[in-house]
C-alpha cells in the first residue's frame, strides 16, 4: 500500500511538474517582451513577498504532519480527528491575519518600491496575487495536511495541476493579446477560487468520517512554534534574496536573478516531489521498526542524492544555452553570466543534499531541540547577504546564502546521524564527496564538447541525452560504493514488481 501510494505521489507529482514547467516557461518571457524586465521583476518580487505569509501556516502545518504519522499508521481515526480539530482552529484564527496582511502589503509596498509602474496598479496586483492564497489557507489547509500524512498527496497534486494548467493557458492567451497586467492577475485569483471549490467537494465526498467537533488535541501540535523557527529559515533561503535585491538594487537585477532562479526552482520542485512521495512512508516506518527504517532511509538517501546531483549536473551544463535562447530579443539588461550558474548550483546542492537528514529530524519531532541552529542559519544568511550585496551586487546575496548553507547543512547531517541514527555522520559525508567527485569529472568532460545549441528542440534533445547518460553514471557509482544498500533496494524493487504482477494477473483491485 505504502509503496503504491509513493509511486502514485511520484508519478502525479512529476507529471504535474512537467506540465507546470512547460506552460510556466511562456509567461516570464511574454511579460518581459510585452511589459519589460521591470514588470517581470516586480511580479516576481510580489510573489516572493506574499510567500512570506506562508509563515502563518509553517509551524502548525509541519507539527500537525509529524503528529499525524503515528495515528494514521495505527488507523486511529478518533485521534486523527482530534489533531485535525486543533489544526483547523489554528488555521481559522491565522487565516484572518493572512487576509489583513495581504491588504497591508498592498498598501505599503507601492510606497517603498522604486518603479515606473503605477502605484495603484501595483496595489491591485498584490491583492489579486495574495487574496486567493488567503482564502485557500483558511478553508483547505487542514485537509491538505491530512492527505500528505496519509501518503495521498497525489490527490491534491491532481487538483492543483488542473487548476495550474487552466490558469497558465488563460494567462498566456491574455498576455498574447496584450491585456492589462491587472486583468492577467485577476484570472489567477478567479481560478484559485475554482480550485478551492473542487477540493472542498472531493473532501466532503471521500472523507465523511472527519469530525472537527471533537475536543482539539492542542498538545499534539504543541511544537508548532519551534517548527515555525525552522520554516522561517527555509523561507529565508527561498525568498530573502529577491527582497534584498528589490530594496538594495533595482528591479532589472531582480529580473536577472529570477530568470536563473526559475530554472533551479524547477530542480527544487522536482527533487522535493520525489522526497514528498516517500516522506509519509519514512514517517510511518520510523514509528514501527527502527531497523527497517534505517534500511529504507539509507536506500532513499543514496539514490535521492544521486538524482539531485544528476539533475543539477544537466541544469548546469544547459543553463547558459537556455538563457541565450530564452532572452533573445530582450535588450534592456544582459542575462548571460558565467558565475551565476556556478553559485546557484552550489546553493541547490547544499540545500537538497541535506534533505534526507532533515527528514529524520522532522519525523522524530526534534523541532525545539534544533531551533537555535535554524536561527543562527537565518542570521548568517541575512547579515552576510546584506553586507555582500553592497559590494558585490547579485553575487553578494548568493554568497551570503552559501555561507549560511555551509554551516547548517553540515550541522543537520551531524545531528541526524549522531543523535537520531546513532552512527557516524561520515556515512552521509562520504556520499557527498563521492557525488561531488562524479560531478566535477562530468563537468570537465562536457566542457570539451561543442554543444552549439541554436533552438529549443536541440536543447531538449541534449537534455534528454545528457539525462539518460548522467543519471545511470551516478547510480552505478553509488551502487558500487554502497553494495548493501543496492542489494536492499534491488530486493525491495523485485518484491514490489512480483506483487504487482500477481495482482494484475488475478485482476484484483487495490485501494489507494
Amino acid at each position: 500500500m505504502r509503496a503504491k501510494r509513493s509511486i502514485l505521489n511520484l508519478s502525479f507529482g512529476l507529471g504535474s511538474q512537467l506540465i507546470t514547467i512547460f506552460l510556466g516557461f511562456f509567461i516570464p518571457r511574454l511579460i518581459m517582451v510585452n511589459y519589460g524586465s521591470e514588470a517581470n521583476g516586480l511580479i516576481a518580487s510580489i510573489v516572493q513577498i506574499i510567500s512570506y505569509l506562508a509563515l502563518l501556516e509553517a509551524g502548525v502545518g509541519a507539527a500537525s504532519l509529524q503528529a499525524l504519522y503515528k495515528p494514521i499508521a495505527q488507523n486511529d481515526r478518533s485521534h486523527i480527528n482530534s489533531i485535525l480539530a486543533a489544526t483547523s482552529s489554528y488555521y481559522k484564527k491565522t487565516g484572518v491575519y493572512y487576509f489583513f496582511a495581504v491588504v497591508l502589503i498592498a498598501i505599503v509596498y507601492p510606497l517603498v518600491i522604486h518603479s515606473e509602474i503605477n502605484k495603484l496598479s501595483i496595489m491591485f496586483i498584490i491583492l489579486l496575487t495574495g487574496l486567493g492564497g488567503a482564502i485557500n489557507y483558511y478553508f483547505q489547509g487542514k485537509f491538505r495536511i491530512l492527505l500528505i500524512a496519509e501518503g495521498k498527496s497525489y490527490i491534491e497534486t491532481s487538483i492543483v495541476t488542473a487548476a495550474n494548467v487552466l490558469n497558465n493557458v488563460v494567462r498566456i492567451i491574455l498576455l498574447l493579446q496584450g491585456v492589462n497586467i491587472i486583468a492577467v492577475q485577476a484570472s489567477f485569483f478567479v481560478l484559485t477560487l475554482l480550485q478551492i471549490v473542487v477540493f472542498y467537494v472531493y473532501m466532503k465526498k471521500n472523507y465523511k468520517w472527519i469530525d472537527l467537533s471533537l475536543k482539539p488535541d492542542f498538545a499534539a501540535i504543541g511544537q508548532k512554534n519551534s517548527v515555525l523557527v525552522h520554516e522561517i529559515s527555509y523561507l529565508v533561503f527561498r525568498n530573502t534574496d529577491v527582497l534584498i535585491l528589490t530594496l538594495l538594487t533595482n528591479l532589472k537585477i531582480v529580473s536577472i536573478y529570477v530568470m536563473y532562479n526559475m530554472i533551479f526552482t524547477i530542480v527544487d520542485n522536482v527533487v522535493q516531489t520525489v522526497n514528498g512521495s516517500m516522506k509519509s512512508a519514512l514517517g510511518q516506518s520510523y514509528h514501527e521498526s527502527k531497523e527497517a527504517f534505517l534500511k529504507l532511509y539509507d536506500a532513499f538517501e543514496v539514490y535521492f542524492m544521486g538524482l539531485i546531483f544528476a539533475i543539477l549536473t544537466v541544469a548546469y551544463i544547459l543553463i547558459l544555452p537556455f538563457m541565450r535562447l530564452y532572452t533573445a530579443g530582450v535588450t534592456d539588461v544582459n542575462y548571460i553570466n558565467f558565475w551565476l550558474p556556478v553559485l546557484f548550483v552550489a546553493i541547490k546542492l547544499l540545500t537538497n543534499v541535506r534533505t534526507s537528514a532533515n527528514n529524520v529530524i522532522t519525523i522524530a519531532g526534534h523541532f525545539q531541540k534544533t531551533q537555535n541552529r535554524s536561527i543562527l542559519e537565518s542570521a548568517i544568511n541575512l547579515i552576510a547577504s546584506i553586507v555582500f550585496v553592497l559590494f558585490l551586487g547579485i553575487y553578494g546575496v548568493l554568497l551570503g546564502t552559501i555561507a549560511a548553507l555551509l554551516y547548517r547543512s553540515i550541522d543537520i547531517v551531524i545531528y541526524a546521524n549522531k543523535v537520531l541514527l546513532d552512527r557516524s555522520p561520515w556515512v552521509t559525508f562520504k556520499r557527498w564527496f563521492t557525488n561531488i567527485g562524479v560531478f566535477l569529472v562530468i563537468i570537465a568532460v562536457t566542457t570539451t564538447m561543442n554543444m552549439n545549441i541554436t533552438s529549443y528542440i536541440e536543447l531538449i534533445v541534449w537534455g534528454a541525452v545528457l539525462g539518460i547518460v548522467i543519471l545511470p553514471i551516478y547510480y552505478l557509482i553509488s551502487s558500487l560504493m554502497e553494495k548493501s544498500v543496492f542489494l536492499y533496494a534491488w530486493d525491495h524493487f523485485k518484491g514490489y514488481r512480483a506483487k504487482l504482477k500477481r495482482k494484475v494477473n488475478s485482476g484484483s483491485k487495490v485501494s489507494v
